[in-house]
């Protein structure tokens, strides 16, 4: 049995046993109540901790926690609308000035109705 993970946040431990849990590791949570005992030992001492039973999984199981940890990749890129000059967030797929996508195809026709209905050509 091997100790991998150890956290202040007892929850962040039971996510990461049952993630390890959908791809057949198993774990144990250890020190989950200990937390009351800090002051009268170092506080890092008495974090939850995650242990892996079987040692021939340690490495997979570490694998997996360090892509779970791991921050989100950012959001796509800013782009510009060729149709209108407009700059745009990169999580949205539509301009919304004009409704053209990123390559400058026109809009659904959702958007042609709503500027139509504004007196828009």
């Amino acid at each position: 049995m091997k100790r991998i993970h150890t956290s202040k946040d007892p929850l962040m431990i039971s996510h990461l046993k049952n993630v390890l849990a959908t791809f057949g590791i198993k774990c144990v949570m250890k020190n989950m109540d200990l937390i009351s005992a800090a002051g009268q030992l170092p506080p890092t001492e008495c974090w939850p901790e995650l242990w892996v039973v079987e040692d021939d999984t340690v490495v997979r199981a570490k694998a997996i926690l360090k892509k779970t940890l791991a921050p989100l990749s950012s959001v796509k890129k800013g782009w510009v609308c060729k149709n209108c000059g407009e700059k745009i967030e990169g999580q949205f797929s539509e301009c919304w000035n004009c409704g053209c996508d990123p390559a400058g195809a026109q809009a659904r026709g959702l958007v042609k109705l709503a500027s139509r209905s504004l007196g828009r050509r």
